[in-house]
């Protein structure tokens, strides 16, 4: 697989918010996400935001900030990210201590992962659970 040496992952979503700086406190301070990088154009703009859960990241931009990929995300609706926690149940509390909607508390799947749902500011739904895909070469 290409990309794939250097032992991160290998795929990254990456989503546009309206205020790009609000959503990086949700989910670094309910959601638990690391700041690893924020680069701002003018007036604050997030131009390139990266936030680390685990071993995955997700990148963050603010919408309008221009370019090629501002552009054809421009009409594009919320998405669905899915992120591997180990604790669920005490991330789910972190979550609703700050008072993050949450679509679905802490249950368990036939397919062995414990999972919840919550849905950011913006309208993402985030997905997180103990299910790990194993990938491999």
């Amino acid at each position: 697989m290409a990309g794939t040496s250097g032992g991160g992952p290998s795929i990254y979503p990456t989503l546009l918010y309206a205020d790009a700086k609000a959503a990086i406190k949700q989910l670094t301070e309910a959601l638990g996400f690391t700041e690893l990088a924020v680069y701002e154009g003018e007036g604050g703009t997030v131009m390139h935001a990266e936030l680390v859960q685990g071993n995955g990241a997700v990148m963050i931009g603010s919408k309008g900030r221009g370019g090629l990929y501002d552009t054809v995300m421009k009409d594009a609706g919320p998405v669905g990210v899915y992120v591997v926690v180990d604790d669920v149940d005490a991330h789910h509390q972190r979550a609703v201590d700050h008072g993050v909607e949450i679509l679905m508390p802490p249950t368990d799947q036939d397919y062995g992962s414990r999972d919840y749902m919550a849905r950011d500011a913006e309208g993402n739904v985030w997905s997180f659970g103990t299910y790990a895909p194993r990938i491999t070469d």
